[in-house]
């Protein structure tokens, strides 16, 4: 396994996944685009030799094919997926008593090292660091690919500390240049639980940031480990070889890292952002703690790692992949009852979650959702899970030959035995993803159980052939998204004090058109052939634009008992609206400029 980021890149170069890039590249949009387009082109990992304005190498797309990904880890993975195996099914040990005992082994570099401070560090001021942007409309130079390490302040152990991956901005907005950079950290990060704590005591946190090393602590920096565990750990297992690390003061330095950034959070904040952000939009303006700068520490001939994020897929969705395949055995174990999740990447992530659950629960009596109920709540409670904003479950009693990684298929599947009187429940006025703007404020919004199990309950119709009737005004355009889904072009929203009187004029009409029977789902949106064009621009549209408790609707709704739901289809509002982030786009003069990279005989011509 390589010891450093730069023997992983050299091996990678030997079986040609690797590019090295000599030419200036400006780290203002330039580096991005280039990158953007070889990963689009499921090209390789990029090394970037002249950065303009920095000493520093910079590299890219190293995870940019779950393929590489997989090919970076060759030695360890099928070892360290059995190891976690192991927990959960122990017997199975007994039926492969060497391979186990190779996994064992593994165990062995998990226990963290100190060492002696290296003398090869160099202190650099943070204006030498690549100042990358990423998104034009960015307030300023990112870190994409840090490792924030911190510790509880009344028990400092390396054994107990967090190692998270939140971005870092490192220049513009109302930072002092080289003294303050803005630490970017969201919900359920253990991070939050140090911070809180420093700030009970009234002391400042101590925080870490590396950047670089082993590949395999920055997949271990995005790992959803136990609080308890340290993420550390894990990174020994996956690189096979243990973390090792020194202390400056308080503050640990990674001996294996190309750079170390060290400073303080203290109480007060700083605005951050806007930052292009993997749900397609620019995450805005928000107060964020601050991260004093006590020392910069770098490596001679270190290397920058980055990633951009952007609409996914993106180079970090291979991130998600791997922690799901490494972690997919364990999820029964983990939750009660639930055998299958996947939190669908085409649509941000967080915002659609479907999931697979047992439906035991009093057989003798009419079968209805309950114990996938019960699941549907445990997930809903469950570290970074609880983040979904919309969460599709069935039985495994009656989809055993559903593939949920097919989320077409699944959705119809869910389509075909919905019933809207019954199966939504909603959890209002909670917390949502911090990145997602379509709910009532930051962290704000809404969640939404579709529950259904049982034999189908309808055909979904898989043609528009012609309406019954003229739509009305401020509707128009149906076109089919897919089985038993339409999207239908919808005036510009107006506001949230008047859509509800908007939509309540229009449903007659989608009532007269669309039956129950053949649309169970409608999607109001701004441009139906935008929607309709492929089902990932559905996915996404959909559900980063809408909250639940404020855009769904039913034709022929109802309020029981404070049980809301239709008889007829469910409607979804994913139109833009006022408070939404604007969506990312690239600047067609950058693109003219990197055209020099991909021309014949260029490095990148191949991936053009």
């Amino acid at each position: 396994m390589p010891n450093t980021l730069e023997e992983a890149l050299l091996d990678l170069e030997r079986c040609g996944e690797l590019v090295r890039i000599s030419g200036e590249v400006d780290p203002y949009l330039e580096a991005a685009a280039i990158h953007r387009r070889v990963f689009a082109a499921k090209g390789p990992a990029l090394l970037f030799e002249n950065i303009k304005g920095s000493p520093f190498r910079a590299a890219s797309n190293i995870f940019g094919t779950y393929e590489r990904t997989c090919w970076i880890f060759r030695k360890t993975l099928p070892q360290l997926k059995e190891l976690i195996a192991l927990k959960y099914h122990p017997a199975a040990a007994l039926k492969s008593p060497l391979s186990t005992a190779k996994s064992l082994a593994l165990a062995a570099h998990a226990l963290p090292i100190r060492k002696s401070c290296s003398s090869h560090w160099q202190e650099v001021s943070a204006h030498a660091l690549p100042q990358l942007q990423f998104w034009p409309k960015d307030g300023g130079a990112f870190m994409t690919l840090p490792q924030v390490y911190t510790e509880h302040p009344s028990h400092p152990k390396v054994m107990k500390s967090n190692l998270g991956m939140y971005r870092v901005q490192m220049s513009g907005g109302e930072y002092q240049a080289d003294h303050e950079m803005g630490l970017h950290y969201q919900l359920h990060r253990t991070i939050g639980q140090h911070h809180a704590a420093a700030r009970a005591q009234n002391k400042a946190l101590p925080v870490s940031i590396f950047v670089g090393g082993p590949p395999a602590h920055s997949v271990a920096a995005v790992m959803p480990l136990p609080d308890h565990i340290s993420e550390v750990l894990f990174a020994g297992m996956l690189a096979r070889r243990n973390f090792r690390y020194s202390r400056w003061e308080n503050h640990v330095v990674s001996e294996d890292a190309d750079f170390v950034i060290m400073g303080e959070i203290s109480p007060g904040n700083l605005p951050e952002g806007p930052f292009g952000d993997h749900l397609g939009y620019y995450s805005l303006t928000h107060p964020m703690p601050v991260l004093k700068i006590k020392k910069i520490l770098a490596k001679p001939n270190s290397i920058w790692p980055f990633t951009v994020v952007g609409r996914p897929p993106a180079e970090d969705s291979f991130f998600g992949k791997l922690i799901h395949d490494l972690t997919a055995d364990a999820v029964s174990q983990v939750i009660p009852g639930v055998t299958k999740i996947h939190a669908v990447d085409e649509a941000g992530v967080h915002p659609l979650l479907l999931a697979v659950a047992h439906e035991r629960y009093v057989p003798y009596e009419e079968r209805k959702p309950r114990e996938i109920l019960t699941a549907a709540n445990a997930l809903l409670g469950f570290g970074q899970v609880s983040l979904a904003k919309y969460l599709f479950i069935t039985a495994e009693e009656d989809a055993r030959e559903l593939n949920i990684y097919d989320s077409e298929k699944f959705l119809a599947f869910m389509l075909e035995r919905l019933d809207f009187s019954r199966d939504l429940h909603f959890q209002t006025m909670t917390t949502i993803d911090t990145l997602d703007y379509s709910g009532t404020g930051l962290n704000e919004g809404s969640k939404l159980i579709l529950a259904a199990l049982g034999e189908k309950k309808r055909n979904l119709k898989t043609e528009i052939s012609g309406l019954k009737h003229d739509l009305a005004e401020g509707l128009s355009n149906p076109r089919l998204i897919s089985p038993g889904i339409i999207a239908v072009e919808a005036a510009p929203f107006p506001s949230y004090d008047t859509v509800e009187h908007q939509i309540a004029t229009w449903l007659p009409s989608l009532k007269q058109n669309f039956a129950l029977e053949d649309f169970p789902l409608i999607i109001l949106v701004n441009n139906s052939e935008f929607s309709s064009k492929n089902y990932a621009n559905f996915l996404w549209e959909t559900f980063t634009r809408s909250n639940p408790s404020h855009d769904v609707y039913g034709i022929d709704s109802f309020m029981h008992f404070k049980h809301w739901g239709c008889h007829g289809s469910l409607i979804i509002d994913a139109r833009e609206k006022p408070h939404h982030a604007p969506m990312l786009e690239e600047d067609p003069n950058i693109l003219n400029r990197i055209e020099r990279f991909f021309v014949p005989g260029a490095p990148l011509a191949k991936w053009r």
